[in-house]
This record gives structure tokens, sequence and C-alpha cells, in this order.
């Protein structure tokens, strides 16, 4: 399940690879994205292959993870910006097709049950991208949220506002809410992906394997998938033992 490569730059190689692979199959593939750091060079190596095999991703359809409530789409620390900044605009996707939750709704409860409901209605998810968060949060499903919990508004944690705080302007608020798929809806993709990057997240990485299925971790939940596969460069494995992982 937990599988080591060299560096970054290995993982985004190597999940690009499959990504190309899920579009040409199936053109009409439904895509689960995430977005952070983490996730800039797999978009990175992905445009630049995808450019390259001349692929068509005019089809596909996709579901980000998650959105801060109450940031407009065109903040620059908006996840819909970050998307068309690092993904979307590179290539020809039919934005109509491309959905990321949005932060600026008058209803956030009953707009993140038509989120989930908008998931089922394109046939599911075929293969989720995750990241981690330094608590073990995935998505934004902070310590203690449901198992069974599907689209939700969600009140972000000081760790997780702190780890996010350097991606904003000196000064400037981290949201302290947020709308984030639940950990039902994740769980039902049909593959998952989880990507684990850099010495800061090792210890996430320890919680992973030194607990079992927790609420108070939640990415364990990931254990109980059949098809899950953890990712991680050397420096996010620095803490588990040879026997816990395989090298890639």
């Amino acid at each position: 399940m937990i599988f080591v490569f060299p560096n970054a730059g290995a993982i985004a190689a190597h999940v690009s690879d499959i990504l190309i692979e899920k579009i040409s199959s199936n053109p009409e593939v439904v895509l689960g994205l995430a977005t952070g750091g983490t996730m800039e060079p797999v978009y990175s190596s992905f445009i630049q292959k995808a450019i390259k095999q001349q692929l068509d991703v005019s089809r596909l359809t996709s579901f980000n993870l998650d959105e801060y409530l109450g940031l407009h789409p065109s903040h620059h620390q908006s996840y819909s910006w970050y998307m068309h900044h690092h993904l979307f605009q590179h290539l020809p996707f039919n934005l109509k097709n491309c959905h990321v939750p949005s932060g600026i709704v008058d209803d956030p409860n009953n707009y993140c049950n038509s989120y989930s409901d908008a998931i089922q209605k394109a046939g599911g998810i075929e293969l989720q991208l995750l990241g981690v968060g330094s608590n073990g949060h995935i998505g934004f499903n902070e310590p203690g949220t449901a198992f069974d919990s599907t689209c939700h508004v969600v009140e972000l944690s000081p760790q997780t506002r702190i780890d996010n705080s350097r991606f904003f302007e000196s000064g400037e608020l981290v949201p302290d809410r947020a709308l984030t798929m639940g950990m039902q809806d994740i769980m039902q993709a049909r593959e998952i992906i989880l990507i684990a990057t850099g010495r800061q997240k090792a210890a996430a990485m320890a919680l992973f394997v030194d607990n079992g299925v927790t609420t108070d971790v939640p990415f364990t939940i990931l254990k109980k998938h059949n098809n899950a596969k953890i990712l991680l460069d050397e420096e996010a494995a620095m803490l588990l033992s040879s026997h816990q992982y395989q090298y890639a």
C-alpha cells in the first residue's frame, strides 16, 4: 500500500503517466483532483506529456476536494484560482465539467449536498488524488470527522490554518471555514492515490502506520479501501521502517 520513490519528481512522473493512461483509455473518465504544493509537480508533468501526446481532455469530468468558504474564485489563494493557474488554463478542458466547490454560496449546507449528488450523477470518481495534512486530514476532513460524512462545511483546526498560512500574504488571515468532500465521498472513488513529499509529512506517515483505522487520524480510513496507494518520497518516509513500505 505504501510505495517510496527517490524524490517528488519521480512521483510526479509516475502519477502523470497514470493520469495519461486513464484518460487515453476512457476520455470521459471522472477524476477527483486535489491542490497544494504536493500536486504542482504532478500537474506540471501531466501538462507536458498531454501536450506532447495531443491528449484529448475535453470530455473528462473532474471534481475538486475542497475550497475555502468566503474566498472568491478570483482570489489568488482560492482553489479555483489554483486549478486554473496550475492546470486548467494549459489544456483545452471543458470547464463546464471541471468542478471546484464554490466558496461564495448563500446556503453552504444545501450546496454541499448538491456537490455530493453531482459526483454520484456523474457516475462516481474513477481516480481520486489526495494530499495529506500534518494532522492526517484529507480534503479538509479534520480529526474527528465521521467516516460516513459527505460534502460538508468544516471549521479548520488551528494546526491546518498554521500549515496553510505560508500560502497567504503577510498579515492576511487564513479562512477559518471551508467546504470539503466528506470521507464517504472520498472512499467511494474506485481508486485512490495519496501523495506525501518532504520531511514535514514524515510525522503524519508515522501516525498512519502506528495507528489502526481511527477518526483521530483521518487518512487511516484508506486502510479499508481495496485500491488505495500511498506514494512517498524518501524524506516523507524517513520515520518508517523498511518493512513498512515497498521501494518503487
